[in-house]
């Protein structure tokens, strides 16, 4: 049995805003903006993309990024909604969810693979990507029993990253983590605005995006 929702009254402004912030950090987001701030911070290690570039540096590894973990997923949702499958494009139910985590758990192993296959790509990055599919896949499995929510599931996985970086390799980061928690938090903050998720919910994807990147770091990294 899923927990009760408190129901609260906000302001209209505030749930607008609420709604805002939910577009803005949604999870679908993330990998690419990842993948900005290693490869802004980290130009070094990824290198072999930038020499095989079309125009800019780096667009060949934004392209796969974007292709796999935003346009992918995101088209699998829209085609569910268009054939009926789900009710509403923002999978507010957990039968909603089914379908977009089986589609996402594909697309995000497939990323994965690909990146640990050419070998080319540093460990922590592939392991943020094994991440992500540990993350949804878990999130798939306990969507049976209770629903979690998928932003704090996300910035979970942003927090749990930023601390491998920190505490498994020794980089300074704490300036990203800093900003981190201000994000995760305004994420979760929105969603229960918004009455998306209650409390229960939101923490739990906190701690499962978080253990998902640190397991994925002690079998990849």
């Amino acid at each position: 049995m899923e927990e009760q929702k408190p129901s609260v009254n906000f302001p209209p402004a505030l749930r607008a805003a609420a709604t805002v912030f939910s577009y803005l950090l949604h999870p679908l987001f993330i990998p690419l903006l990842i993948t900005f701030l290693v490869v802004t911070a980290l130009p070094e290690y990824f290198m072999a993309f930038k020499h095989n570039s079309f125009r800019f540096p780096f667009d060949v590894l934004y392209l796969r990024v974007g292709v796999g973990c935003l346009l992918f997923p995101l088209l699998s949702v829209v085609l569910s909604k268009l054939l009926g499958f789900v009710n509403s494009v923002q999978l507010e139910n957990r039968m909603d969810r089914i379908i977009p985590y089986v589609a996402t758990t594909i697309f995000y192993f497939w990323v994965f693979y690909t990146f640990k296959r050419q070998g080319v790509t540093p460990g922590f990055f592939n392991a943020f990507f094994l991440g992500i599919f540990i993350a949804v896949v878990v999130c798939f499995v306990a969507n049976s029993f209770v629903k979690i929510s998928m932003h704090t599931t996300g910035w979970g996985g942003v927090l749990g990253f930023l601390m491998v970086l920190m505490w498994g390799m020794g980089m300074n980061v704490s300036v990203p983590l800093a900003l981190a928690f201000v994000l995760t938090g305004l994420a979760a903050t929105a969603r229960l605005v918004l009455d998306a998720h209650t409390t229960r919910e939101i923490y739990t994807g906190l701690l499962v995006g978080i253990l998902s990147q640190v397991a994925a770091y002690a079998i990849v990294g």
